[in-house]
């Protein structure tokens, strides 16, 4: 297993999902300050962090932030975190924060719920290339 780097926020992600592989490649474009890792939720570093963390994946099988230490974010205000550090117009995103949670949820739970039937799956987890393996952690 790798080992988890303190200074980098993780995202821990579908790994069979094509459009959570879509945003994940996304991210790593816009990363410019090189603040994010990644791990699939399939993997068992994934579900070691998100047990750590009392997330249950069955319940919770979207985009999941964490950062340094035990602080972590669930879905919209997951994604709106992520913005906050992407370079370009995908910054402009985390101003929707400001919108009530729920609100949010209920629009992310309706696109992840339908995220395969629109966008695909996969049958195993993306394997990145050796260029981007380092930004990956098992």
């Amino acid at each position: 297993m790798s080992t988890i780097p303190q200074n980098k926020k993780i995202i821990l992600f579908d790994g069979v999902c094509n459009l959570c592989n879509n945003a994940v490649n996304k991210i790593i474009d816009h990363d410019k300050n090189d603040v994010f890792r990644f791990a699939s939720l399939q993997s068992s570093l994934g579900i070691q962090l998100a047990e750590e963390r009392g997330i249950d994946t069955t319940e919770v099988d979207s985009m999941i932030l964490i950062d340094p230490g035990n602080a972590y974010y669930l879905k919209s205000t997951a994604a709106l975190q992520i913005a906050k550090h992407l370079s370009g117009i995908y910054k402009l995103a985390s101003y929707f924060l400001f919108i009530p949670e729920g609100f949010r949820n209920m629009i992310y739970d309706f696109i992840a719920k339908n995220r395969y039937k629109w966008f695909g799956k996969e049958d195993n987890c993306r394997i990145p290339t050796p260029e981007l393996k380092e930004k990956f952690i098992e």
